[in-house]
């Protein structure tokens, strides 16, 4: 019997150590589960780090590294249209960093912080539960030895009993024997009853501890880890709803980038596009006309009169003039190959139209200049002012260099502006002369022969072996447009718009108006393609300032 339980006790601590095991196997299994998926992260983050990266330097590569303002391509819609294409990828590259960043922060440091807080909690409570089984193996080794010692002190006593009686019925023993033999046995029963009564002790405090073991610590320390494991695994549920949450949050912010390329594809024109290339690169040359037949034979045919009182005229009389030649073919230049132009300072280079608007472009440039001049000047001015009121804050005289410095440089821009705007104006002169039709903006035409004849010192005028008029006076200084004083004799027509000048306007030359900045005007007549738009400030005061110089209001 005794036999039997310590086996079955055996075995129940065997038993309980084996799902100590599995559990501690368990726990440790779902612990690296968690890490595995936390490298996992990690890497993920990598990936998406090395594609924002390489997004990134795709579109360093592709956008442009100067100024946008500063090229003509820049302004076609398919262009702009690439450009937004490029800034958007930019936009989405963002949002992959912000993907990566949420992965590190949200999911790789913060389990991994709460990871390592488990991995101390999982090792106290099995420190715990190993306390507990050492105890309750100790409490059955004190049974067992007190087991022992009970069956020993037993076999002991019932030995010197049999010893005692033996020698009460031997006659040969003496009585000091029986006596002697008798007072063993006692001995040896009164100890067999001490060791049963401790046996009996240690079996009570064994089945105590052993009640508690299987009954209190050992399922405090089960419902413990299963606690801690259920919380990891909720945990780790966590993150992996985080990896997705994560990527759908900037969802939205990618539609929107895949939805601005969608709509700056759309906005693509090719017909703007075309009408743009004309109006950039129109050179303003009328079409020359058909080359006159040159008659080389007519001093070969022409025959002798007897009549004639003249001199026969020889081959040097029928010569072409080479000044000519060179007019006929400076009309087709545009399509014909020729050297390089030398650039100059006023573009006069470049075809009328485009000389125009360079120089427009440059008046606009340099006014932009003038007015960051001027209001440093008033910065620097009122600065003065509070140097001069606050001795403290500031010596006035340290400002004077600067103040004239920038006074210097407002003079400077304000005589070049000057100067580009006196070329403006022979500029939009030929320009004007260089029409097609030639005819005045009031809509009165001239003669075809006055047309052919204006069309040909049109040309003359831009060639360099122009001559100039009898008179001796160069016909750039006439005025800009003499035929516009037709156009006040008509009947005063509605206005079709409101424009602001955004600039100062000298209306010196004939058929012009003069404006101030920021005046407000009404808008008479739309440019026409020659630079001009027709205004007026009021009955009877109409004239037309440079196109470039206004900001448009059409009703």
């Amino acid at each position: 019997m005794e036999q039997i339980l310590k086996e079955s006790i055996s075995k129940h601590l065997e038993e309980m150590k084996d799902q100590f095991d599995i559990i501690e196997h368990h726990t440790q299994w779902g612990l690296d589960l968690a890490e595995k998926y936390i490298k996992f992260v990690k890497e993920r983050t990598e990936i998406e780090q090395a594609y924002a990266k390489q997004l990134r330097s795709l579109v360093k590569k592709y956008l442009p590294k100067r100024n946008v303002r500063e090229d003509l391509e820049a302004k076609f819609c398919q262009y702009q249209a690439f450009l937004q294409v490029v800034k958007e990828l930019n936009d989405l590259a963002g949002q992959r960093e912000v993907v990566a960043e949420n992965l590190t922060t949200c999911i790789c440091v913060e389990l991994s912080k709460y990871i390592q807080e488990l991995k101390q909690e999982r090792k106290a409570h099995f420190q715990e539960g190993r306390r507990a089984q050492q105890q309750l193996e100790n409490s059955f080794k004190l049974l067992d030895n007190s087991k022992r010692k009970f069956e020993r002190d037993c076999r002991e006593a019932e030995k010197a009993l049999l010893t005692a009686e033996r020698l009460d019925q031997d006659i040969n023993a003496t009585k000091a024997d029986v006596e002697k033999a008798k007072q063993q046995a006692h001995v040896r029963g009164h100890m067999a009853e001490e060791s049963k009564n401790e046996y009996a002790a240690c079996l009570q405090h064994f089945n105590q501890d052993q009640s508690r073991f299987y009954f209190l610590e050992m399922p405090q320390i089960f419902n413990k880890l299963q606690e801690m494991d259920e919380r990891r695994t909720a945990r780790l549920r966590e993150g992996y709803g985080l990896f997705s949450e994560t990527e759908r949050q900037v969802m939205p912010i990618v539609g929107k980038c895949l939805e601005g390329m969608k709509v700056a594809a759309e906005a693509v024109d090719e017909k703007s596009d075309s009408q743009l290339l004309i109006e950039l690169h129109k050179s303003g040359f009328e079409r020359p006309g058909d080359v006159e037949f040159e008659d080389f034979s007519q001093p070969m045919n022409r025959a002798s009169s007897d009549s004639s009182l003249g001199t026969p005229r020889g081959p040097s009389d029928v010569r072409v003039d080479p000044r000519l030649l060179g007019k006929n073919k400076a009309k087709r230049w545009p399509f014909s190959k020729k050297n390089k132009p030398v650039i100059t300072e006023d573009f006069s280079h470049l075809p009328p139209e485009q000389r125009r608007k360079k120089l427009q472009q440059k008046i606009e440039d340099r006014n932009r200049e003038l007015q960051k001049e001027i209001d440093q000047r008033d910065a620097l001015n009122k600065m003065k002012d509070v140097y001069q009121k606050t001795p403290q804050m500031g010596d006035p005289a340290s400002l004077e260099p600067k103040i004239a410095e920038t006074l210097s440089t407002i003079e400077k821009l304000r005589l070049e502006i000057q100067k580009y705007e006196s070329w403006l104006a022979d500029a939009e002169g030929r320009a004007l002369s260089n029409r097609p039709d030639n005819a005045p903006r009031g809509g009165h035409q001239l003669d075809p022969a006055s047309a052919i004849n204006n069309n040909v010192s049109s040309h003359d005028k831009d060639s360099p072996d122009a001559p100039h008029s009898e008179d001796g006076t160069d016909t750039l200084n006439q005025p800009i447009y003499t035929e516009f004083d037709d156009d006040f004799e008509e009947e005063l027509v509605s206005p079709i718009g409101s424009c602001v000048a955004m600039y100062r306007f000298e209306g010196s030359s004939e058929g012009t108006i003069s404006m101030a900045e920021g005046e407000e005007l009404s808008l008479v007549e739309e440019d026409k393609g020659d630079g001009w738009t027709r205004v007026r400030r009021g009955p009877g005061d109409e004239g037309y300032v440079p196109t470039s110089y206004l900001r448009l209001s059409l009703h």
